[in-house]
This record gives structure tokens, sequence and C-alpha cells, in this order.
């Protein structure tokens, strides 16, 4: 998530209405836990969904000091909540046990995607840190829909590089300042990103051959490659 500015303690007290909205969405997720047993079966299960929120949480309180969430983040939050339940599935294969229930979560988590973004531009409240903590979970929806086809699907490690190279980028750019610049507004992105999310969800589905979910997982990876291959080499003219 992008920083902002230092606030001063004048702002402690607005910190407590963000606090107190991660709170209630965490209430959510338990009830979603609870009423989604079949995903969130065990331990472990339990353990790696709250660990993920509390992250996610952690960070929306560090870096959004501001008060009330508003509409749009509210809705983002709900979706970290939907992906607090997908990734708590990932441990001793789960989501196997209910796989369509599974695949019901994460996709009402990317439907959800295009509604935060919609309210934002309606009520004219779009920020920084709303775009960020937006594409933050899709990068983390993607990756945890890898490790799932790599758990559940005869596929190479390499799948996980779908769900990896928004990371790889990210630790590229440490060596690499210039990758830091901000890129400019692309459809193309956004489009490349649903269609990773749509590609391997259906790849994910049981009624999809194991030729198909090849074909879908490489053609993620390829549209991924060709759309960040075009980003860095944008960044890299820029920087000359």
């Amino acid at each position: 998530m992008s920083s902002f500015s230092n606030t001063s303690s004048a702002s402690i007290p607005k910190r407590v209405y963000t606090l107190a909205e991660t709170v209630l969405a965490s209430l959510l997720l338990v009830s979603l836990g609870m009423l989604l047993s079949t995903m969130v079966a065990s331990a472990a299960n339990w353990w790696l969904a709250t660990g993920f929120y509390l992250v996610m949480s952690a960070l929306v309180v560090s870096f959004w000091p501001y008060g009330p969430l508003g509409w749009a983040n509210r809705v983002t939050l709900v979706r970290g909540v939907l992906v607090a339940i997908v990734i708590g599935a990932l441990p001793a294969n789960a989501f196997t046990n209910a796989i369509w229930l599974w695949l019901a979560v994460a996709v009402i988590a990317l439907l959800l995607d295009g509604v935060d973004g919609w309210i934002a531009r309606r009520t004219n409240t779009h920020t920084p840190f709303g775009a960020r903590f937006d594409m933050e979970l899709d990068a983390a929806l993607i990756l945890i829909l890898c490790i799932g086809l790599l758990q559940s699907e005869h596929l190479g490690v390499w799948v996980l590089l779908i769900g990896g190279m928004r990371y790889l980028f990210v630790a590229a750019s440490w060596p690499f300042p210039w990758l830091k610049a901000p890129l400019f507004a692309s459809f193309r992105r956004k489009a490349v990103c649903v269609w990773q999310v749509a590609a391997l969800l259906l790849a994910l589905t049981p009624l999809t051959s194991p030729f198909a979910t090849s074909l879908l997982a490489l053609s993620a990876l390829l549209t991924l490659i060709y759309s960040f291959g075009f980003d860095v080499w944008w960044l890299f003219k820029q920087h000359r």
C-alpha cells in the first residue's frame, strides 16, 4: 500500500474509526467462516484466514488515518474478508472438499472488484490508497488461485509465476528504482488482471479438462508477461 504523509497526534482519534470498521469486518469473517465450515474446517484453516486478515487490517489502519473509510474502501474491505476465506481453505487442500463453494466465494470477490471502483467514481472519492488497496487484493487473490491450481492439478511450479510476477516486479524495483515511477492509466492492465482471475477460475473448475486447464493457465501467464513487459519497457524509456 502506498504511504501517506506523516500525521500528528491529532489524527490518532481518527484511526479509531478505521479500527472500528476493521473490527466489524472481522465479525463478518467469523460469521462467513462458520457458515462456510466445509472450507474453514480446521485450526490451520482458521489461523491462515485470520492471519491474512490481521495483516491486511494492520496495513489499512496504518495507511488510512483519515477517519471513516468511505463506502468504496468498505467494499474493498469486504473483498478482503472474502479473500481471507479463500486463502484460509488452502491448508490440507480443504478447498477441494467444497470446490464449487470455494470458487463461488472467489467469483464474488472478483465481481466486487468492479463495484468499489464504480462507487469511488460515483462519489468522487477515488484515492491513491483505495487504488493500491484494490490492486494488492487483486494480486493476493491471483496468487491464491495459482496455489490452488498447483495443489489440485498436475501443472508445474511455473503456474506460480502468474501470481508471483507482481511481487517479482516489486522486488526488481529495489535495485532498479526507475521501476517505481508512476505508470499511465491503462485499460489493458485492468483487462489482463480480470482475465488472469477468470482464466484461473475456469482452470480450477472440475468440468475443465486437463488440456483446457493448461491452455487457460498458459494464456494467463502469456498475457501477463506481455502486460508487464510493455510497462517495464515504457518505464525504461522514460528513465533513459
